[in-house]
């Protein structure tokens, strides 16, 4: 015959289990929150001129060349205000191409473009729908919240979806 254990020590087990669970769902939640946290910094970075445009400089740009990272070409202003410049420069992706003209937004004291309208803000947005999918996987595996999660894998799915075929 096995023994029973003490009182104090059964619970003394449960309230160490308890301590452990919260520390789990703490830390993945840390980790889930920083993975969000990161993907909406990164996205903003370029989400900013194309939501924000008042004051800034809008209109189209024709991409003449195209090198490995960068395109160039002419801006032609559609905005009040703002000057045409011979060359101004917008990252080089799989939504730019030689030959085609796109309507930009011109990052302030620069000549630096980025896209803008819907395919602009989808685009500017992708790095939160990466986060978001990878998000949902520390919240199912970590947090045990399977309902959240799909949430969350679908929300970034649809995000990278929309943007794909917007661009």
């Amino acid at each position: 015959m096995i023994p029973a254990m003490p009182p104090t020590a059964t619970a003394s087990r449960q309230s160490s289990h308890a301590v452990l669970r919260f520390g789990r769902f703490a830390a993945m939640g840390t980790v889930a929150a920083l993975i969000l946290i990161a993907g909406v910094w990164a996205s903003w970075g370029t989400a900013q001129h194309v939501m924000l445009t008042k004051g800034r400089e809008r209109g189209t740009v024709d991409v003449t060349r195209c090198g490995p990272d960068m395109c160039t070409g002419a801006f032609t202003p559609l905005s009040e205000g703002a000057q045409p410049r011979a060359r101004v420069e917008i990252a080089k992706s799989v939504a730019v191409e030689k030959g085609r003209t796109y309507t930009v937004v011109l990052k302030p004291g620069s000549d630096d473009a980025v896209r803008s309208g819907p395919a602009g803000v989808l685009y500017a947005w992708i790095p939160l729908g990466g986060a978001l999918l990878l998000a949902s996987v520390v919240v199912a595996g970590g947090l045990l919240r399977t309902r959240a999660a799909w949430v969350l894998a679908l929300s970034g799915f649809a995000l990278l979806t929309a943007a794909f075929f917007a661009v």
